[in-house]
């Protein structure tokens, strides 16, 4: 028997007893969900100022020992480690957590962060850094109705997608950044599908890691190829506002 430290009088075994049988990884989130719906309840709207709706998030990488079975190498930091992904909220409050593996879907983990963080907080926006974006993130995240509002290395290579065919001359101060026209009658056409998979989300009837996967073993799907281009569209607006509005720089850049 070992003596805990404090003078408390509980012995280790005791200890390692209640961490067996209480502290659960569901408990553990039922806590930090208290303790985050707790402080938004607090908070002086005066000092605080009105609730935010957005949560920005993004992976950490925390080192750990090469014999600990949970780890994984992760070619991006060079060595072995777990990945944790955040979401945090403007206020510096973490609202969820979770561990994911060195190979999984940012895009997934930051959709699943926002849906499934249990708190009273109403998320309607994302931001991440160039990792958490991509089409699919754009289009995925567009179903669900919230915006992705990512920090985007090396802008100035983005293609902006027309709205239309047929009018090459419309922007012309825009056209060594613009490419095709969107595919608007493949979005209709996969639109009832698109509706069912984010459904499936909203509801936890799928997740989205297993939607993406499955889409991305077959990636000439029509609903993939139509989120595609749903994320084509969205991507195409938020570059056209970021680069027009200061306040959205500032705004991103400061989350």
């Amino acid at each position: 028997m070992v003596e805990a430290s404090g003078g408390h009088g509980h012995t280790e075994d005791e200890l390692r007893c209640v961490r067996r049988r209480y502290l659960s990884a569901e408990a553990a989130r039922a806590i930090a969900v208290q303790i985050a719906n707790a402080t938004f309840a607090a908070r002086s709207t005066e000092l605080w100022g009105q609730g935010s709706t957005a949560v920005a998030s993004e992976s950490t990488h925390v080192r750990a020992y090469d014999q600990n079975l949970f780890t994984e190498w992760h070619s991006r930091y060079g060595r072995r480690g777990v990945l944790i992904y955040w979401h945090v909220e403007k206020k510096s409050l973490a609202i969820h957590s979770q561990l994911i593996n060195c190979t999984a879907s940012e895009v997934a983990a930051m959709i699943e962060g926002a849906m499934r963080h249990g708190t009273t907080m109403d998320v309607e926006a994302n931001y991440t850094d160039s990792h958490g974006q991509s089409e699919i993130g754009f289009g995925i995240t567009r179903l669900p109705n919230f915006d992705l509002l990512p920090r985007i290395k090396r802008i100035n290579k983005v293609k902006l997608y027309r709205p239309v065919a047929g009018e090459p001359d419309a922007y012309p101060q825009l056209t060594p950044a613009l490419t095709r026209p969107i595919r608007w009658e493949l979005i209709a056409q996969q639109y009832d599908q698109m509706i069912k998979c984010a459904t499936a989300i909203r509801t936890r009837t799928a997740s989205t890691e297993a939607i993406l996967r499955r889409f991305t073993r077959n990636a000439s799907h029509p609903t993939y190829a139509a989120m595609l281009e749903v994320g084509r569209v969205q991507k195409t607006i938020f570059v056209a506002r970021y680069l027009r509005l200061r306040d959205l720089q500032r705004e991103i850049e400061g989350a």
